[in-house]
């Protein structure tokens, strides 16, 4: 399998430990793929010209995901400031406003277009700013989205017909509000539909069949990127192989050992 992630790269500052973590959704799905088994993976966003920057760009390079299409922009890095609870949950509370990515938009252009071709599936994301992308890239490639909890009808309506692959973060919906999502994703053609709900049974549809996944027993040290690491283990175990309940049995798995280590995936720095 063979997956472009095209959006978000920040680092996630952890000031209980004074520590930084390289990630952002589309960097953690990246990375989360290749570990997963994936053939190739490719990555393009905007990145600053600060020393995070460089981190992540260093870390990119030593799990093998290819950055060379991305941009650099002069200013800083995205770099949300967390906290951890007693239960391993992270709480973000807040970071700087005029990122890179606050800054400008990635606009993809033929040259890019040409790499992406190679591929057999883009992941992007909400946090990405790539909406008024997606009817040209649908056009050449099937397209994965996290949408996270931002899943409004009008989100939904303008996101939804060009993608093949959704993901939603529902751990906060009553049952209420989640038949209500899932009658409202419904009125689209996205092939797979996966809500995450926590601690919570994950809820899968696919072809008109409802699945669900159990989450796994771990020793959860911190739950960043957990739900990252459950998309990239999906998508490279159903685009590889085509079943649902295995593709939904790694995703668990892989989501429970990026419960046992901090970040995403790991690589710390410390904070100055």
């Amino acid at each position: 399998m063979r997956i472009i992630t095209i959006g978000d790269n920040v680092v996630d500052c952890y000031m209980d430990q004074g520590k930084y973590y390289p990630g952002g959704n589309c960097v953690n799905v990246a990375v989360n793929c290749k570990r997963s088994g994936a053939e190739e993976v490719g990555y393009i966003g905007v990145f600053a010209t600060d020393d995070k920057a460089l981190h992540i760009k260093n870390v990119l390079e030593q799990e093998k995901v290819n950055y060379s299409l991305s941009r650099v922009v002069e200013g800083v890095s995205g770099q949300p400031r967390v906290n951890l609870t007693d239960d391993g949950d992270r709480v973000f509370i807040g970071g700087p406003k005029d990122t890179v990515q606050h800054i400008v938009k990635l606009k993809l252009i033929p040259r890019d277009y040409e790499y992406i071709d190679h591929f057999d599936v883009c992941h992007t994301s909400c946090y990405s700013s790539l909406e008024e992308e997606l009817p040209h890239l649908a056009e050449h490639i099937k397209v994965s989205f996290d949408f996270s909890d931002k899943f409004d009808p009008q989100y939904l309506e303008k996101v939804c017909p060009h993608i093949s692959y959704g993901f939603f973060s529902g751990s906060h919906l009553s049952d209420e509000e989640l038949e209500k999502l899932i009658e409202e994703i419904g009125k689209y053609q996205v092939e797979v539909v996966g809500i995450t709900r926590g601690s919570k049974p994950a809820i899968f549809i696919h072809d008109g069949t409802t699945y669900q996944q159990e989450c796994l027993e771990a020793e959860i040290v911190d739950t960043m990127g957990a739900g990252d690491s459950f998309i990239g283990g999906f998508l490279n175990e159903f685009i590889s192989n085509g079943d649902m309940e295995m593709a939904l049995k790694f995703a668990a798995k892989s989501a429970s050992i990026t419960c046992g280590f901090y970040g995403g995936f790991g690589h710390p720095k410390d904070l100055e």
